[in-house]
């Protein structure tokens, strides 16, 4: 081995190594601290699960029935108010507030407003709906584009009934609410949009009821172009 060569590694100095060391043995106390207040943020975060929150979500649940009665029968005003001492989705959204429950009645609670014909509060409900599940998401979606047909803002029921067959995306929505997107083009004599809509509807979903009777849909706007 030439000098060159084994001269060519610099000289490692002792305290390099040490450097972690030292910095753990001059902040214990505050390194202690830290690892301490991060497991009683993880113990305050399991508690306020377990034993918070979980005992509310049992108790929304079990109030939630009467008023799904209710809506299940159309008695829209007492879904949303509730009758003979048990809450409405009003109250359960009030009273449970951060619950799956509570989540939940904003679906319910839009809907009934919806079918109450009160467009504004019916959007205001069903916009803060946050469930996973892709079916009654996609139904919030499809009835805030309801909303907002009653209320002639075309534009925003075209965001939502595309939102809404996207977020479905079955056989059984998904076409409904593109046929819905495609009167929305019409009213607005969009009528090319309208035309590929439903030729969508044709062409994804051809054993959807909306797809029986849609050519009739497709002559009508082409007649138009």
């Amino acid at each position: 081995m030439s000098k060159t060569q084994a001269n060519s590694k610099a000289p490692v100095k002792n305290n390099d190594f040490g450097q972690s060391g030292k910095f753990v043995r001059d902040n214990q106390k505050s390194l202690v601290f830290i690892a301490g207040a991060i497991v009683l943020m993880i113990l305050l975060y399991l508690g306020y699960q377990k034993l918070y929150l979980a005992p509310r979500e049992v108790t929304a649940n079990k109030q939630m029935y009467v008023a799904q009665d209710f809506w299940a029968k159309k008695e829209w005003d007492k879904a949303i108010k509730g009758d003979a001492g048990y809450p409405g989705f009003e109250k359960i959204i009030a009273d449970y507030s951060n619950t799956k429950a509570a989540n939940l009645a904003y679906y319910y609670l839009g809907i009934a407003y919806l079918n109450k014909g009160e467009f504004r509060k019916a959007i205001d409900n069903l916009t803060n709906y946050r469930g996973s599940d892709s079916m009654v998401a996609a139904e919030a979606l499809g009835g805030t584009g309801d909303a907002y047909v009653e209320l002639k803002d075309y534009d925003k029921a075209e965001t939502y009934f595309k939102k809404a067959a996207d977020k479905a995306s079955n056989k059984f929505l998904s076409p409904f609410y593109l046929k819905k997107l495609g009167l929305v083009y019409e009213a607005e004599k969009q009528y090319k949009d309208a035309s590929d809509t439903y030729k969508k509807v044709k062409s994804d979903y051809p054993e959807s009821n909306e797809a029986q009777n849609i050519d009739a849909y497709i002559a009508r706007v082409d007649a138009q172009l």
